[in-house]
């Protein structure tokens, strides 16, 4: 099991749950702002998920055209499924936000000044 599947499956449930917008809001003192945040750290869970998903079926992978040569493997299969268990990449960049573990900053607006 790689790294940031033991992380990313130890760390978090795979349900669903009702989260207090307020709660949220709190972190940044604005609800949009703390949302934009979690979207973009979803999209680098997902990303990292995704190119590790591809590192590990691309050894399972033939470079031939025949379709008689297609068949199933059960190690790719499990590869998969376990990727499928996993907690959706919005679900954990909502916890990573909510336990403040993600970094985040401001850009200064005097810098565009």
């Amino acid at each position: 099991m790689s790294k940031l599947r033991k992380t990313l499956s130890s760390t978090s449930n795979a349900s669903v749950e009702t989260q207090s917008l307020s709660s949220i809001r709190a972190k940044t003192g604005n609800l949009y702002e703390s949302i934009a945040i979690v979207a973009k750290r979803a999209n680098q869970i997902n990303i990292a998920i995704k190119d590790e998903l591809h590192n590990k079926l691309e050894e399972f992978a033939t470079h031939t055209d025949s379709l008689e040569e297609i068949h199933e493997n059960k190690e790719q299969i499990e590869i998969s499924r376990a990727y499928e268990r996993m907690p959706n990449p919005s679900l954990l960049a909502t916890n990573e936000f909510l336990d403040d573990k993600l970094y985040y900053r401001k850009a200064d607006d005097d810098l565009f000044s």
